[in-house]
């Protein structure tokens, strides 16, 4: 009769020590994933109401100033250059993390970061010139919802920068691990999901609104 080998202690601990922690963690991840996907469902919801209220109201000029008066063109060009240009080097710096190189990791995410600065900048620049002029949210429909419209993005870039900003410490801090990849991947979809957004208000508001 032959003898049974039964596994020991030693490995019988290790298969749920090791093992079972793994799992957890995959399922952390996809879990993780999943609610951001669901987060960006409800800020698509999000700008589709407020392009949606701009399409209704952008219009509405109270006899006051509209969008040929208001709007620079040229300026608004550089600017969608500059936050079309940070998702490109965005994507370098994915390419740099999946190679494991936290360097040039840490130096595309910094010029992702200058980007985004200078492209919020010329936003303000914006604003301030357009209230100067007297062109307050409060002056016309049309106002309202551009304000509303842009303003809302110019926030999701503003939160985004901050959230780069942490990102960029924890990977300087512990490295490229699993985690942080998961956050560069997940600020990758966002910060693309912006430049779509972009892309939505440059063309139905400022091209349409000059031509």
């Amino acid at each position: 009769m032959k003898n049974r080998t039964f596994p020991s202690s030693k490995n019988f601990l290790k298969f749920y020590v090791t093992e079972e922690p793994n799992d957890n963690h995959a399922n952390h991840e996809s879990g993780t994933e999943l609610g951001f996907w669901i987060y960006l469902m409800s800020d698509c919801i999000l700008f589709a109401v407020l392009f949606i209220v701009y399409s209704v109201l952008g219009r509405s000029y109270a006899a006051g100033f509209s969008p040929v008066d208001l709007f620079d063109l040229n300026n608004i060009l550089v600017a969608t250059f500059l936050l079309l240009f940070s998702s490109i080097t965005y994507g370098f710096s994915m390419l740099a993390s999946a190679e494991r190189i936290k360097s040039k990791t840490i130096f595309w995410l910094c010029i992702t970061a200058f980007l985004g600065i200078c492209f919020l900048v010329m936003e303000f620049h914006e604003f301030r010139h357009m209230i100067f002029e007297g062109a307050t949210p409060q002056r016309s429909a049309f106002l309202s919802s551009f304000f509303a419209l842009v303003g809302t993005h110019g926030l999701h870039v503003f939160f985004g920068l901050i959230w780069l900003s942490v990102l960029i410490v924890q990977v300087l801090k512990y490295g490229l691990i699993s985690d942080n990849q998961r956050r560069l991947m997940c600020l990758s979809m966002f910060w693309h999901f912006l430049d779509l957004i972009w892309i939505g208000v440059f063309s139905f508001v400022y091209l349409i609104g000059v031509i």
